[in-house]
């Protein structure tokens, strides 16, 4: 190609530009916004384990002894944020529901508290609310109807 046919070829590719400058599509740069990392509020250890039993208590719908002490409709968010993020390690869950619902576990402890007298604050282990769990269900009596 000479350098007249190059010209002739720019010239015309110029003119046929701006014929469709009205047609021209001008894409913006992209914005990239990242979410910065979420931060958690420090919780109580106490609060934890009672979060740790609750969840097994709902992975095995065993909440019929806690819900004893729900008078306020508590368990209704704590179990819906639960079952909308169940794929959650339960690591990552406890620390997650307390983020949204601590005021919903603090409620029910509060209830707890008042009505058979458990220290939240001694229950550091799974196993001490697994044990007052089984003294509260043995306190029911049963039934044979």
């Amino acid at each position: 190609m000479t350098e007249e046919e190059k010209n002739a070829q720019a010239q015309a590719y110029k003119e046929t530009e701006e014929e469709n400058d009205d047609l021209k599509v001008v894409m913006p740069e992209a914005n990239k916004t990242t979410m910065p990392k979420e931060e958690f509020k420090e919780q109580p250890d106490y609060l934890k384990v009672f979060a740790n039993f609750y969840i097994a208590q709902f992975d095995e719908d065993d909440l019929e002894i806690i819900n004893l002490y729900d008078e306020n409709h508590n368990m209704v968010d704590i179990n819906s944020y639960l079952l909308n993020n169940i794929h959650f390690p339960r690591k990552k869950l406890v620390e997650h529901v307390l983020q949204y619902h601590d005021y919903n576990f603090k409620n029910l402890l509060d209830v707890m508290v008042e009505k058979t007298g458990v220290k939240p604050e001694d229950m550091l282990t799974y196993e001490a609310w697994d044990k007052w769990y089984e003294e509260q269900r043995a306190k029911i009596s049963s039934s044979l109807s």
